[in-house]
């Protein structure tokens, strides 16, 4: 079975050329995350976006236990993306990190010291692999690629980062330059699951307010792909 969108979501946080998860690409992964697996679901039809809001489908829930969680998190009458992207966001990144732990992706550390960034001190057991998918996504912005022609998840991948402002795939300075690349791959992005991704970048920047989710917190920069 191959890496769901969230955990090839979290795999792209990691920092190939620092050998790390930095600090700047934690901040907000839990919503990065559930979002990705929002993306996931109602790409796979267990969800529908309906005006902006989000309802669950009555059916059985997917195999994998993540977004199954998720899955579940959603109701069956219309609420909106928002809350299911900060619900639980706290909490998300454990899960996912815990399968990647499973498949083998990566080592989690043998002991948890007294720092808030000490259970992100994980080993990436095959950085190649991490660094092929980064090459993957970029290609598609860099090629400048029909949004229409791409897999769904391939824009995802190119896009939700972006919203949470992660620095391991494009440099600042490679987002501004393909700013209308990413802002086409955006707005296709809405057409197949409208209101997420707003609402991914709404909780982004509430939780960057606060001070970070589960204590990953820090100063940010003004991102997000705008005009879409």
């Amino acid at each position: 079975m191959g890496q769901t969108l969230p955990q090839r979501l979290h795999l792209l946080c990691y920092s190939v050329d620092q050998g790390k998860f930095e600090a700047v690409n934690l901040q907000g992964l839990g919503q990065l995350l559930r979002a990705g697996a929002l993306a996931e679901l109602t790409l796979e039809g267990l969800l529908t976006a309906d005006r902006g809001r989000v309802l669950r489908h009555a059916a059985e829930p997917p195999g994998d236990h993540f977004l199954a969680e998720v899955w579940r998190d959603v109701p069956e009458e219309p609420t909106h993306w928002l809350r299911i992207v900060h619900h639980k966001a706290a909490t998300a990144e454990q899960p996912v990190r815990d399968q990647l732990a499973a498949s083998g992706a990566v080592t989690l550390p043998r002991r948890r010291g007294p720092s808030p960034l000490a259970s992100h001190h994980v080993t990436v057991n095959d950085p190649q692999q991490v660094l092929a998918l980064r090459e993957t996504v970029r290609e598609t912005v860099v090629a400048g690629l029909d949004p229409a022609a791409l897999p769904a998840d391939a824009l995802a991948m190119a896009v939700l980062p972006v919203e949470c402002e992660r620095t391991s795939v494009f440099t600042r300075r490679e987002l501004r330059e393909h700013r209308l690349t990413l802002r086409a791959f955006a707005e296709r992005l809405d057409e197949l699951v409208p209101g997420l991704r707003r609402a991914l970048r709404d909780s982004f920047l509430l939780s960057r307010h606060a001070g970070g989710v589960g204590g990953v917190g820090g100063a940010g920069h003004a991102g997000g792909v705008r005009g879409a």
